[in-house]
């Protein structure tokens, strides 16, 4: 891809390089060594960089410690147990190893509750991904993998008492991060711009609004 005009050429390569050739790496393909805690330090200031619009931090990371993965593989099991009583022991035993694969783990959750200035759930839900996405960024830029996970266990109270949430506080996914143990042959294919974008167009004016013109959307050029 050309680089656009009036922009760095070193800086947007290396950007189009860090994201472009960033891919998802399935939880069980992650081995230690994983970021050291400095290391982590600096990608929780990544996602602190993240668009943030009433300045509310909608979002909380919360880091499962080795020694404490025991507790989240419970609640994964205790989960599928109160949605599946007929679950397997097999399966239940699935349940709790996706709790002890990736070498750093942490729970990411969308803060949802009353505040002030109140920006919507939708905004507050896009400054979480964004946040995400600086730390998986921060992650590739390091050498590491990274995968998200989620799932119905999400949803459990058991979950919530466990990270200890206010209400309004929502789990929405694990961040996996950790040295990448196999890859994958390629990445997904993206899809074009065309296929997704559109340009706001000028058309007939809508009833009842004299002298408007009601916008129609095109494909980009």
């Amino acid at each position: 891809m050309a680089r656009p005009p009036g922009i760095d050429g070193d800086v947007y390569q290396a950007a189009q390089a860090l994201i472009t050739t960033r891919q998802n790496v399935s939880a069980k393909r992650l081995d230690d060594p994983g970021p050291s805690g400095a290391e982590c330090d600096a990608l929780l200031d990544l996602a602190a960089a993240a668009p943030d619009h009433g300045q509310l931090t909608p979002w909380r990371f919360v880091t499962i410690p080795a020694q404490l993965r025991h507790l989240l593989a419970e609640v994964f099991a205790l989960a599928l147990r109160d949605r599946d009583p007929d679950a397997t022991p097999e399966q239940v035993q699935a349940a709790r190893d996706k709790a002890h694969r990736a070498p750093l783990l942490l729970v990411a959750v969308a803060r949802l509750g009353p505040r002030e200035p109140d920006t919507p759930a939708q905004e507050r839900l896009v400054s979480l991904g964004a946040a995400i996405q600086n730390m998986l960024l921060g992650a590739h830029a390091m050498g590491y993998g990274t995968g998200l996970t989620s799932g119905q266990a999400m949803r459990s109270p058991r979950l919530h008492a466990l990270l200890d949430l206010a209400v309004g506080d929502h789990p929405v996914c694990c961040i996996n991060i950790g040295t990448v143990r196999s890859h994958k042959p390629a990445g997904r294919v993206r899809p074009a711009p065309s296929a997704f974008s559109s340009t706001l167009v000028q058309a007939a004016p809508p009833p009842g609004i004299p002298n408007a013109r009601s916008p129609t959307l095109r494909p980009c050029e």
